[in-house]
Parts: structure tokens; sequence; C-alpha cells
């Protein structure tokens, strides 16, 4: 049985700034471009039967880097849609709104049809994508190429929890990340890796 290996892409300027960034597709950093070519020794040797990536450039671009091939888009893979919230920082928000979390409340519908997402709705996509690797992990690692939100509620359903639970999971850029099993049971084996 394969391991399930997440990556977060590497740095952004908005993902520096701490600013939500979801459809803005924003190019990575010249640091977070040297993060994802670190991310290839951390790869290499491992059996990988699978690999998705978020649409979004900044991932695919993370995957380049990192000497992945063969990737496939996927479009459940995307960051959280944070709506109204679109490039603001959480420190703004609470401004307005000082009760305000992303893990309770989620992001509010924006204007231009930029949807916003509930934990609940984003762990659905997050559980499709789980589903939909399960074959794969047999083979297999499975590598996802994707978002520091994303990445954490799918933690989250894969380890049986709410997608609210992906709150605990501090996850940073340009680092991997390995869910195994043990007695049968999904388990953190590595966070935050870096080269």
């Amino acid at each position: 049985m394969g391991d399930l290996l997440l990556v977060r892409h590497g740095e952004t300027e908005w993902s520096r700034s701490g600013q939500h960034t979801s459809f803005t597709d924003l190019p990575l950093t010249p640091k977070g471009e040297e993060q994802a070519k670190s991310l290839a020794p951390l790869l290499a040797g491992r059996s990988i039967a699978l690999v998705l990536t978020s649409p979004l450039g900044r991932a695919v671009r993370t995957a380049e880097l990192a000497g992945v091939t063969g990737t496939v888009r996927d479009a459940d893979l995307h960051e959280w849609f944070y709506g109204a919230y679109e490039g603001v920082t959480t420190e703004e928000i609470h401004r307005t709104r000082p009760d305000w979390d992303l893990w309770t409340d989620g992001g509010p519908p924006g204007p231009d049809g930029k949807p916003g997402e509930s934990p609940e709705e984003v762990g659905e996509r997050a559980d499709r994508v789980l589903s939909r690797v399960a074959g794969a992990l047999p083979e297999g690692d499975v590598l996802l190429v994707a978002h520091g939100h994303f990445l954490r509620v799918l933690t989250a359903r894969r380890l049986g929890l709410p997608p609210s639970e992906g709150r605990l999971f501090r996850l940073e850029t340009g680092t991997v990340c390995r869910l195994s099993t043990e007695h049968g049971r999904p388990v953190i084996a590595e966070w935050n890796t870096r080269a």
C-alpha cells in the first residue's frame, strides 16, 4: 500500500503576505521556485502511481520544478473558494468581523460570480479526491500538489475528522507531507518536510 504525499505549492507574493488566494493565480516568487526545486530529492526514488495537481499555475509550476512528470490536473484540488475575501488578510477581515474564522464560517460569496465555500463544501471536494485516489494507492504512492487550506481539509478528512479540524495542521509553502497507515488506520507519517 502506497502513501498519500501532499505538496503545498511554493511561495507566492500573497502566501508571503497572508492574503487569501484562491482564484487569483499568482506566479511563484523566486523563493517559491527554489522551494519547488528543493522538493525533487524528497520525491526521488518513490514509486508514484498517480500525480494530481490543482489546475492553478502555482501548483502546476511547483510540480514541474520538483521534477514530477505525468501530472493530471484535477479541479477538485483547487484552493478553498474565499469569495469576497479573495486577496484579503485575516487581520483585515477581523477589523469588520472580529469573530470571523475560516474554519467555521467559510468564505462569503464575492463579486463577479466568485463563490465562497463553507468548510463542509471544501470537505466534499476533498472526499471526492480521496475516493478517486483510493484505487491507485495499492499500486504505489499518490502525489497531490495543491494549496494550504485545501490540503489541510483533505488531511482532516483522510484521518476521519470533520473538515473544520484542518485548522490543526499548519502547512508551510514548498513542503512535503506524508499520510500513511498504521495497523490499517490513516496516520500522519511526516509533516512540513523540507529538503
